[in-house]
């Protein structure tokens, strides 16, 4: 009974998460896998990561139909972004077994904190890098409540960032949400919610990659349970965050990224010290 129980709490977190992740375009795996690693002290981190981004698999997948209905994905950006990532994302999962925990908490805490840090200051896309040089391109679509979005960024660098984004994600089994939407709204000028939507594409292949490669090595030991109870809760808290994007700005979807990531990173130092 108390198996049941637990085994719904966690699909209730799930639901949390889902919602969360898929609202700020960040897959939910940056809540989760602080939520893991406090609850489980002692599990092996390559156990950990791989239950947060089989949940982010989820997340992902059922975030970006929701996104898809509205109509605000950047196809092409998606595909050759995800593939960008896919190499890196599993080279990621290779190493992650090699790193102490205490080390994977502190490397953790001081990324997120990073990020939040540079999104308070620089919360808009107000640093384009190469939009005009090489390798740069124009991009134009409509959503399904007609709202126009016109950009312009250099999808050559894009890429190349792309690789690093995919290995430190699956390292840190956070999926790459919450590094390619800063990324993708601070230096490529995508409006935010064409940033979230389609990192949600992104993501999808992303912590697919990683999780097979997690599933050829076993790593999911005892926790297949608990993977399965939250991936059933981010399904559906996933389409509820997408519909709450609609209602709220992009600068408050990025100010709700950077605060999420603060605690977060605070939190894991905190426990590391």
């Amino acid at each position: 009974m108390n198996s049941a129980i637990a085994l719904i709490a966690w699909a209730i977190l799930g639901v949390a998460v889902g919602g969360y992740g898929t609202l700020i375009g960040a897959g939910g795996g940056f809540v989760l896998m602080p939520i893991l690693l406090i609850v489980f002290p002692q599990a092996p981190a390559a156990q950990l990561t791989a239950v947060s981004l089989a949940v982010v698999f989820a997340n992902a997948t059922s975030g970006s139909v929701a996104y898809f209905r509205m109509r605000r994905v950047d196809y092409a950006t998606a595909a050759v972004l995800a593939l960008s990532t896919l190499p890196g994302s599993v080279a990621g999962a290779l190493v992650v077994g090699s790193i102490p925990r205490r080390a994977f908490d502190v490397i953790m805490g001081i990324l997120l904190i990073a990020i939040a840090s540079f999104l308070v200051v620089r919360p808009a896309g107000s640093i384009p890098l190469g939009s005009n040089g090489p390798g740069s391109v124009s991009r134009a679509l409509v959503d399904k409540e007609g709202t126009s979005y016109r950009y312009r960024f250099n999808l050559a660098l894009a890429v190349l960032l792309s690789f690093a984004v995919g290995f430190l994600s699956s390292l840190l089994g956070i999926g790459g949400g919450i590094i390619h939407v800063p990324l993708l709204t601070t230096f490529f000028n995508f409006p935010a919610h064409v940033a979230t939507a389609t990192s949600h594409a992104v993501l999808t292949v992303t912590a697919a990659g990683a999780t097979v490669t997690h599933v050829v090595h076993r790593d999911f030991g005892p926790f297949v349970p608990i993977t399965i109870a939250l991936a059933i809760g981010v399904v559906g808290g996933a389409q509820v965050g997408a519909t709450l994007s609609s209602r709220l700005r992009g600068s408050m979807i990025i100010r709700l990224l950077a605060v999420a990531l603060a605690l977060v990173g605070i939190r894991l130092l905190l426990l590391a010290a």
